[in-house]
């Protein structure tokens, strides 16, 4: 059944006639009349007696009726929330990201989106691990990812936003070189907090650490991540977060100190190679354009 054939059969009913419902859809009355012909083959019944030069509509054209009205309307809905879609009135955008990522870039870029959008819900994902990140947004459970790059797939687009320098939270106190940086050879031997292997963090510790033939002391592993900087505070030990999120700590009493050489890593968007829908495709464009 096409929809336009159902406007046909209306446009004769509210007109009387074929030749105006032709007129009143803009096509030709033989066009209408075909139209309005498959219609009724489609249905199995006839919708109009046509006596002369009028019709009449049958009782199977007075119950079409009511429920065709309501197709139209109904459409004219699917039209309106599709629009607002397109045009970022509505809508919702998955995300996932690794929770280092989260205050920042993620927290500005997200607060920025959704001044400019407030019509979109924004729903963030928690991924166990940079592999599961990756596997999330090739199997389509969020549409973007925010994280360390290189991506962990050859399937996914990566886009590069920016470079994050990882630095060292200390527990109040402790003493640093009088460049007051910290050397990542003078880690052998420090207690340190760390979240498992595997994780983000952790990975990019143990490849510095390998690097500087030290072999790093855990005295801390633990995977709730909002407990790193109470356990640093409470001295049980030196942990890593991004100097965005380290910072802030200072005042706290953490001593927060650079490391030598210098712990970064590149972190940006990932996506699937399809098409992106409205939302996502703004806020990869919002994310670009904080890095121009």
């Amino acid at each position: 059944m096409e929809l336009r054939h159902v406007e046909y059969v209306l446009a004769v009913l509210d007109s009387g006639s074929f030749t105006a419902g032709a007129a009143a859809v803009g096509v030709t009355q033989p066009s209408l009349s075909e139209g309005v012909r498959r219609l009724e083959t489609d249905l199995g019944v006839r919708l109009f007696d046509r006596i002369g030069r009028t019709v009449v509509a049958t009782d199977a054209g007075r119950a079409f009726e009511g429920p065709a009205r309501r197709m139209i309307r109904e459409r004219a809905l699917v039209f309106d929330a599709v629009g607002a879609v397109r045009e970022l009135d509505a809508g919702t955008l998955d995300l996932v990201a690794i929770p280092t990522l989260a205050v920042d870039p993620l927290a500005s870029l997200v607060g920025r989106f959704r001044t400019l959008h407030p019509g979109i819900f924004v729903r963030v994902e928690e991924p166990d691990d940079a592999a599961q990140l990756a596997d999330h947004v090739a199997g389509g459970h969020s549409e973007v990812g925010l994280a360390e790059l290189p991506a962990r797939r050859d399937d996914l687009v990566a886009i590069t936003l920016a470079r994050q320098e990882i630095v060292a939270v200390c527990p109040p106190g402790t003493k640093l070189p009088p460049s007051g940086r910290l050397p990542v050879r003078a880690l052998a031997g420090m207690p340190l907090v760390a979240t498992p292997p595997g994780k983000s963090t952790r990975d990019l510790l143990d490849r510095a650490l390998a690097a500087a033939s030290v072999a790093p002391y855990i005295a801390v592993e633990i995977s709730q991540r909002e407990a790193l900087t109470p356990l640093v505070l409470n001295g049980a030990g030196t942990s890593f977060l991004p100097l965005a999120m380290a910072e802030p700590l200072a005042a706290q009493g953490a001593v927060v100190a650079r490391l030598v050489p210098a712990l970064t890593r590149t972190i940006g968007l990932v996506h699937r190679a399809n098409p992106l829908t409205p939302s996502a495709r703004a806020f990869v464009e919002l994310a670009r354009g904080r890095t121009r």
